[in-house]
């Protein structure tokens, strides 16, 4: 008696996990998370000008998706310093979409209106072909984004072939830049000559991503 009344237990247990599991993902609460190799998935998001910018309009473009919170010292190190938008120009001059895209939520660190959106990037120079506000956290979530910055490369044909980290210094010191692995532009560089990406994948370091509930 006493195994079958714990069988039913744990019957209910598991039943009641699966159901608070489906809950939490059907609220936005868990990351999906993109794999290498697989399709980027087509988002719509306002940029800064208000206007809807959807990833379907870089279609046979390579794409860099960079997860920003202006707030977040990680993310100071590289736009104090000027790398980001080195970073941003070289890649755009070269015909690369680069897509900077907020999750953070309304009165969260980073959080931005369309207006602070416009005058941050003029002050700080940058140089993305856009920067997206993603409020509901929904587009990072269907990512995996978890930090800040967090860079993703998206080759041609709309393929995911870079996940991680901006660079190889887990630090929020713009002195190391100087001597930092650029995963990213690595990345960048060698899907546009049509090499396979030699570090597909890092961990990403910063600040975590201040979603709302």
């Amino acid at each position: 008696m006493t195994a079958c009344v714990s069988a039913i237990v744990m019957a209910v247990l598991e039943s009641m996990k699966k159901s608070l599991l489906i809950l939490m993902a059907l609220a936005g609460f868990l990351h999906a998370d993109v794999d290498l190799g697989q399709s980027a998935p087509d988002f719509t998001l306002p940029n800064c000008e208000g206007k809807q910018t959807s990833l379907s309009d870089f279609k046979g473009k390579v794409v860099v998706l960079e997860w920003t919170n202006m707030g977040c010292p990680f993310v100071k190190k590289h736009y104090g310093s000027g790398n980001m938008q080195k970073l941003q120009k070289g890649a755009t001059d070269k015909g690369v979409v680069w897509i900077s895209i907020c999750s953070s939520a309304p009165g969260k660190q980073g959080h931005m209106t369309v207006e602070e959106v416009a005058k941050s990037c003029s002050d700080n120079g940058a140089k993305a072909t856009a920067y997206l506000l993603d409020e509901e956290g929904k587009v990072g979530r269907i990512y995996g984004a978890k930090r800040t910055p967090e860079m993703y490369v998206i080759n041609a044909d709309g393929v995911l072939v870079y996940h991680g980290a901006i660079d190889d210094k887990k630090s929020p010191d713009p002195a190391e830049i100087a001597d930092a692995k650029n995963y990213v532009q690595a990345a960048v560089n060698e899907t546009l000559a049509g090499k396979p990406v030699s570090v597909p994948k890092t961990e990403a370091y910063g600040c975590s991503i201040k979603y709302g509930n």
